[in-house]
């Protein structure tokens, strides 16, 4: 060990014992296409048969400003789902399989412990999604982060057949749009979440720790619930029914992100009230006194998944979504015309 990178701040040691704690959560990650374990210069992936003409969809994202309601709370378990999340969906709404995931964590301070417990965040939300942690990078950066803080990001590589790809080219006029419930914020707008809630100033923990009767929790358990992975629900109502387009309600909100599904000449039509929108965001709405278009600008409103189905087959895709657990609602429909964002009505 280098006495001088540790008088610099770096601790190696503890480096090793980081690589120690998670090894334990990276193996159950591990499907039957990977090559190697962790600790190698690459992370070797086997494709496998059974594609006929494979296309390889990759994303890749952060978690955001979200982190800083982890650094408050001391709850890093969870944050790592997050990551994970922000990057399969993604990929999954080309009707892509996630593969592998590879994550980057920056630290001020290497705590093996708490470096464990990220990724066992990142972990499980590799299980839930299906795709395997082949590698990632753990850099300790003392001077630029503060001991306590850190920054996470990573990306994902999924398959899918060329035949198979979701482009949105299908969709038109009458599609009925499915929608998919949200667990809460999911990973976005949380700039605009902590000063809504005072989360800048000097007692921010103890707003946190606030119980909330609107939320049923406190403040800090809603805020850090983690983002819904839904990479395998959505492949199987790909097999269900045909799906012409999805959208993942992430930055931006509903009117950023459904347009981003439609081909031009078509756009959303949105029915307020058609779906459960969680306390959260009228409670957020109320505090800051905030627009309706900043509201559907912004967050998820409760759906974080939209997806255009054949007028048809809009029940059977709803039906066979609650039969696996997951509430989903048809929210509106798709129309001729460009417009800019969603009508909402």
């Amino acid at each position: 060990m280098s006495e001088a990178y540790k008088a610099a701040g770096v601790d190696v040691t503890a480096g090793y014992e980081a690589v120690r704690l998670m090894k334990e959560h990276v193996k159950k990650t591990f499907t039957e296409g990977v090559l190697t374990g962790i600790g190698g210069f690459g992370g070797l992936f086997e494709l496998g048969e059974g594609y006929k003409n494979p296309v390889l969809v990759s994303g890749t994202d952060g978690v955001g400003t979200k982190l800083r309601i982890a650094f408050l709370m001391d709850k890093h378990d969870t944050i790592g789902q997050d990551c994970v999340a922000m990057c399969v969906n993604d990929v999954a709404c080309c009707g892509a399989k996630p593969l592998f995931f590879l994550d980057y964590l920056a630290v001020g301070k290497n705590v093996p412990t708490r470096v464990a417990e990220i990724v066992k965040g990142v972990a499980d939300g590799c299980v839930l999604s299906g795709a395997s942690l082949v590698g990632g990078e753990t850099a300790e950066m003392p001077g630029f982060y503060d001991p306590e803080e850190y920054d996470l990001a990573g990306f994902c590589v999924g398959v899918v057949d060329k035949d198979k790809i979701v482009d949105g080219s299908k969709t038109q006029a009458g599609d009925a749009l499915v929608g998919i419930a949200s667990t809460g914020v999911h990973s976005n707008g949380y700039s605009l979440v902590r000063k809504l809630f005072g989360l800048n100033e000097p007692d921010a923990k103890e707003r946190l720790m606030k119980f909330e009767p609107a939320l049923g929790k406190t403040v800090g358990e809603v805020l850090l619930t983690p983002t819904k992975i839904y990479a395998k629900q959505l492949l199987g109502l790909m097999e269900q029914v045909p799906v012409h387009a999805v959208s993942h309600i992430t930055g931006g909100g509903f009117i950023e992100n459904i347009p981003r599904m439609l081909p031009g000449g078509l756009h959303a039509k949105i029915q307020k009230g058609s779906w459960d929108v969680l306390p959260i965001f009228p409670l957020m709405q109320e505090m800051g006194g905030l627009t309706e278009q900043d509201m559907y600008n912004t967050f998820n409103m409760g759906v974080g998944l939209v997806c255009a189905v054949d007028k048809a087959d809009a029940d059977k895709a709803v039906a066979y979504l609650r039969g696996i657990g997951e509430n989903a609602w048809v929210i509106g429909e798709v129309a001729e015309g460009t417009i800019e964002g969603v009508a909402l009505w």
